[in-house]
């Protein structure tokens, strides 16, 4: 919890965490239990990017209309949107905890249609329920667990949530390729995300629900006992003395704006300190996503096959990189966010990733201009009834490369000498696919051979490690901080439902965008908007760290100048008319 009573740690806030953690294991058996919501989140993210692999593969439909692929994976954050604005209303009308527990029902249902899908539609909605859940986990869970944390230690223990999602993205990459060989692939891939839904359940069930929460519906005794668990006795009465301020503060606004949720939004909108917040909270939200890193979780093979990995499993493992760089990334910024700041990494984090977008973008381009060639005598060698009938029509058809070929819905089945060499543009069903690989030559359909292919995933690599730690994980600890608390429910769902909307924006037009500009065009459109959101950042989001609640809410009211590597409180209009 986090009104009061504690002092800024002296060491990184992870060591500070770790001994704390140490004297009262408590304390992490709620963060760890909340956490688990972030682990559905990441896992549903990573899973769907192996699963549409094998999906395509069932379902001539999906392999052919790449507007159902985006459905398929992009419903799941439509659903989420729903979730978080809905998961606002339930944190605050019925707990924190509860909100949890119903994620999971849904999560669990969701997860169980899916996998006994019998065709496309029926996973979509399969993907919608498990959005809900993952949509109102995603503001509850480090919503749960800053109210439940020592301020001396809140940004550790809600970076436990980050370091969850990208765990369960990890996870849900071992998945896939654990079940790659397995009958049913894909419905094991997606199934298994019941399980994780299931022990968040059971878990939860003997966990307390946030003393804030009861506090403020009159259960003094009960958040009493809580707190005794959490904090040594002699910062118990401060912390209690510090939440009855809180929610009599609370009350008082109430009794004005009145209770419902709509009157809450309109009396958030109205309180200037509550629209800084939302600035800076939706900036970096929004920013999250539009540096285009869920086309990276949710697409990531698909990605390693448009840089010329054409294999399943092969193009599953390669991303089982970049997955467990996020993890990573996660730890580092459990140790950093601290002795950094949130700020100076989320800025230090956009720098890099505008960097590696514009490198990667370079790097498709040139695998592009150097995409093999067509060879006629390659193309003739299957007949004109598996030959592209688009090549076959074609006046140009002699300067046709690769990617010529695929952007014309066709496929291209390399050379059997080498896969740099002329190779034939034929029709991309199964039936010619089985054909050219009976000849063990590679089928090609996302993407052409290229000798960049390894550099790109390399970058891909650089471009997560520049992610995870800053705008990975500091967007959802800034969101846990940056509301007073009489308006955190309905700040967090407002901007927990701007992330989502983003989400849904670039995920249902990655591939697209990558049909009509192709990767290296997507990329270099992700790092201007990356740039552009790097400049909303400096400008409008304070740092936070080591503030109790009272102090950000004090900082914002006083207004904030922005200052490289760190906000800086602006001077009051009375101080400067008094100057």
């Amino acid at each position: 919890m986090v009104e009061g009573g504690a002092t800024t740690a002296d060491r990184t806030e992870f060591t500070e965490c770790w001994r704390t953690v140490w004297k009262t294991p408590y304390i992490m058996r709620l963060a760890l239990s909340a956490g688990i919501g972030g682990l559905l989140f990441g896992y549903d993210t990573g899973v769907i990017s192996g699963a549409l692999l094998y999906i395509r593969d069932d379902f001539e439909d999906v392999d052919k209309k790449t507007w159902l692929q985006e459905t398929i994976v992009s419903m799941a954050v439509a659903g989420a949107i729903i979730g978080a604005a809905f998961g606002g209303y339930m944190n605050d009308r019925w707990g924190r905890r509860v909100a949890i527990l119903a994620a999971d029902i849904v999560f669990f249902f969701g997860a169980i249609v899916m996998a006994v899908a019998p065709n496309p539609w029926v996973i979509i909605i399969g993907r919608i329920l498990v959005g809900l859940g993952v949509g109102m986990a995603s503001m509850t869970a480090p919503l749960y667990i800053s109210e439940a944390s020592p301020a001396r230690i809140r940004g550790a223990l809600v970076s436990t949530n980050g370091l969850m999602i990208t765990g369960g993205q990890f996870l849900s990459y071992l998945i896939n390729l654990a079940f790659t060989r397995a009958p049913g692939t894909w419905r094991w891939m997606l199934g298994v995300a019941g399980i994780p839904a299931v022990v968040q359940f059971v878990l939860m069930l003997s966990l307390p629900e946030s003393p804030r929460w009861l506090y403020r519906k009159d259960r003094v005794d009960e958040a009493r006992a809580i707190l005794e668990k959490i904090y040594p006795a002699h910062e118990v009465e401060d912390e209690l003395n510090a939440l009855k301020l809180s929610v009599d503060a609370e009350k008082a606004d109430e009794a004005i704006i009145g209770e419902g949720m709509i009157a809450k939004v309109k009396g958030a909108l109205k309180n200037r300190v509550v629209r800084r917040g939302l600035y800076a909270g939706i900036t970096v939200q929004v920013a999250q996503q539009f540096v285009g890193i869920n086309t990276v979780m949710y697409y990531a093979p698909t990605i390693v096959q448009f840089a010329g990995f054409a294999s399943n499993s092969v193009a599953l493992a390669l991303s089982l990189i970049t997955s467990g760089l996020n993890a990573v990334g996660s730890i580092v910024s459990m140790c950093f966010v601290d002795r950094y700041g949130r700020r100076r990494l989320m800025l230090v984090s956009m720098t890099g990733i505008i960097f590696f977008l514009v490198i990667l973008s370079v790097v498709f381009m040139e695998a592009s201009s150097h995409a093999p060639k067509i060879g006629g005598v390659e193309s003739a060698h299957f007949g004109s009834n598996s030959t592209c009938s688009a090549y076959l029509t074609a006046p140009d058809a002699p300067r046709w490369s690769c990617m010529t070929c695929l952007k014309a819905d066709c496929a291209f089945c390399a050379n059997a000498a080498s896969e740099f060499h002329p190779g034939a543009c034929l029709d991309s069903s199964k039936v010619v696919r089985g054909e050219c690989r009976a000849e063990n030559r590679v089928f090609f359909q996302q993407g052409c051979p290229s000798k960049f292919g390894f550099l790109a995933v390399v970058l891909l690599g650089l471009y997560i490690i520049s992610y995870s730690p800053g705008m990975g994980t500091v967007p959802w600890i800034v969101n846990s901080e940056i509301y007073p608390l009489r308006y955190r429910g309905v700040g967090g769902g407002i901007a927990a439902v701007s992330n989502w909307c983003s989400n849904l924006i670039v995920s249902e037009s990655y591939l697209s965008l990558t049909e009509a500009l192709g990767a290296g065009g997507t990329f270099f459109l992700f790092a201007g908007i990356s740039t552009i959101s790097l400049v909303f950042i400096y400008f409008l989001v304070p740092e936070t760290k080591g503030l109790q609640f009272e102090e950000v809410e004090k900082l914002l009211e006083d207004g904030y100048r922005p200052r490289f590597f760190g906000g800086k409180k602006e001077q009051s209009k009375d101080q400067v008319e008094s100057a």
